[in-house]
């Protein structure tokens, strides 16, 4: 029996009510190991461990955690899908527009799900998705270290034809 703080990934397939296959296993672990990943970062990790396995069985894996309650998808404009096991707290993201490196974020202000609209329209709103753009911490010290007249030259350069 596993300890209580190990991750088991056929018993989250079950939990979930999803049949256990070499290839879910594979596909729940690498979400694990890499949270807010896109289909084709996770195949990347899968066929480490499943040499024969494709991305569209990668793609199949996560429609039907999404479909169970097992994952979620979240869609940054401009960006490719991402996933993640973190599910059913209405929890918001934080991306960076340069790296696009993505962080969690709790509920913004009080109880889920975390804002009110100025008018409901009459719908029951029961979940909000809140997506933060900003730059993280790593590419802002990045510009701090580059010299301005560097980015200047480098802006006014035109492109060889």
């Amino acid at each position: 029996m596993n300890p209580p703080d190990v991750f088991d990934s056929a018993a989250r397939l079950r939990a979930a009510g999803l049949r256990v296959t070499d290839s879910r296993r594979a596909v729940v672990e690498a979400l694990m190991e890499r949270p807010h990943a896109s289909a084709e970062e996770l195949f990347g990790i899968v066929a480490r461990t499943i040499p024969g396995t494709s991305l569209q069985s990668v793609y199949n894996a996560l429609g039907d955690f999404v479909d169970a309650g097992l994952a979620r998808r979240i869609e940054p404009a401009g960006r490719p899908g991402l996933f993640e096991l973190r599910v059913d707290d209405n929890h918001h993201h934080l991306i960076c527009s340069e790296c696009g490196a993505v962080q969690d974020v709790d509920c913004v202000v009080g109880d889920a799900p975390c804002l009110t609209p100025s008018d409901a329209h009459g719908y029951a709103v029961k979940a909000a998705e809140v997506t933060f753009w900003g730059v993280c911490p790593s590419c802002a010290a990045a510009a701090a270290d580059e010299p301005g007249d560097r980015r200047e030259a480098t802006a006014r350069v035109p492109a060889a034809s």
